[in-house]
């Protein structure tokens, strides 16, 4: 129907050209074809517009990450290095232009966003972004996707109190590095518990430090929790947005709680996402005017992350009311 809200993809092929290494490498090129194929064939298809990402500045990076780890990850892939610090950082000779790229498209979301209020923006990039440190990179994840775009939001646009919420299935510690000294900027967490899960951040007494303090919401899951421990969050989430009141919303959408996916130990389902995605809309609604960014993290498992991804955009459009 005409008057159902279109959903903006921001994506190129050339995210698929990220490296790392094929074989058993869970952060592979396939996650992009996999949920193109679902999106392009599934019930959404006809409301799909597609744009192309620009890639992020030096500047632009440089607003949260360091001169020196830039320095350091180009000279890493231009001298043919197959990983940096860790084998799980796997690059490629393309690695650097292709990691700046995906930091940018969370900025063209942004300028979507901002020309045309109220209009559903997904990032399909990789690689990921969440645990990127301002200095070196961290479980796949080079730059920080969310952080530079709320960086940019806040710069370009003048959209001060910027919140990150972020449902991947592991903590967001780039993310939280960020933000937890800012009295501006707010991030929430779900996530499997640190004593199980990597990185082995985001405990529930984290909660900001000197004046971002009472800025960070941790809500970390035991193993096996799903969407019964997922729902019970959502009152939570509403009285800490209550007290932020943010400007605008960036969604650090991650894939890899669900049941199925090894990477984590929790057990969302499909349906989960999808009413994930109807929360997403509702805070949107209430509290940023309809400003609200979602950008790809994680998600592992190839069967489902397309049907996932699905869910999570049908719930952002498909309201239950």
């Amino acid at each position: 129907m005409e008057n159902e809200p279109a959903i903006t993809l921001i994506t190129d092929p050339a995210f698929c050209r990220h490296d790392t290494g094929g074989g058993d490498h869970p952060e592979a090129p396939e996650r992009m074809q996999v949920i193109t194929d679902r999106l392009m064939q599934g019930h959404l298809a006809g409301r799909i517009r597609t744009f192309a990402p620009r890639p992020a500045t030096r500047a632009q990076l440089l607003t949260f990450h360091t001169e020196g780890w830039l320095f350091r990850f180009e000279e890493a892939v231009l001298s043919g290095r197959t990983y940096i610090d860790h084998p799980d950082n796997q690059v490629g000779y393309e690695s650097f232009d292709i990691a700046t790229l995906s930091a940018g498209a969370g900025l063209v979301g942004v300028d979507r966003i901002e020309r045309q209020p109220g209009t559903v923006v997904f990032c399909q990039t990789r690689p990921p972004g969440h645990h990127a440190e301002p200095n070196q990179p961290y479980g796949f994840c080079f730059f920080n996707n969310c952080v530079i775009a709320a960086r940019y939001w806040q710069q370009e646009y003048s959209r001060r109190r910027v919140c990150v919420f972020d449902f991947d299935a592991h903590h967001g510690n780039g993310i939280q590095t960020a933000f937890e000294q800012e009295a501006d900027t707010a991030y929430i967490s779900i996530h499997e518990h640190p004593s199980f899960s990597y990185p082995g951040t985001g405990w529930a007494e984290d909660k900001g430090v000197g004046p971002g303090k009472g800025t960070i919401l941790n809500l970390p899951l035991p193993p096996g929790a799903g969407a019964e421990q997922v729902l019970r969050l959502f009152p939570k989430i509403r009285n800490f947005l209550d007290t932020i009141r943010p400007d605008a919303l960036i969604v650090g959408a991650g894939f890899d709680a669900h049941r199925q996916d090894d990477m984590s130990g929790l057990a969302f389902t499909v349906d989960l996402y999808r009413r994930l995605g109807n929360f997403v809309t509702e805070l949107a609604r209430d509290y940023t005017q309809g400003r609200v960014l979602s950008i790809l993290e994680g998600g592992y498992f190839l069967e489902k992350l397309g049907v996932c991804v699905e869910a999570y955009l049908s719930g952002l459009v498909e309201t239950d009311e």
